[in-house]
């Protein structure tokens, strides 16, 4: 029952820690170049992810949660950053590529 509650709510990432395997909450960890610690500094709102980190995040647990035979939902970016309204109308199908050197503003071709 309580994991039915849990599908109709958006999954916060605090949700998604508690319910995910040890291997898949270091898996998002890894995947993000950061500690399963961090994760949950964010998850408990002791601190802000970054935007790009958000974003990597709902990336990761994503795929994660496609591989969890429906047990866990991807964490959605917006909740995890000091300000979500830089999110709303963004596309959530767009994937970080790249190092932070390439594609900058202002590269000509």
């Amino acid at each position: 029952m309580v994991r039915t509650l849990l599908m109709f709510l958006r999954m916060e990432l605090k949700i998604f820690l508690k319910m995910a395997s040890k291997r898949e909450r270091a898996e998002v960890a890894v995947a993000c170049n950061d500690s399963v610690s961090y994760l949950y500094q964010i998850a408990g709102r002791h601190r802000y992810a970054s935007p790009l980190l958000a974003t990597e995040i709902e990336r990761y647990t994503r795929i994660v949660a496609g591989l969890s035979d429906g047990d866990l939902e991807p964490v959605p970016r917006a909740s995890m950053v000091r300000h979500p309204e830089i999110f709303y109308g963004v596309d959530a199908g767009i994937e970080v590529k790249g190092s932070a050197g390439e594609g900058q503003c202002g590269d000509t071709e």
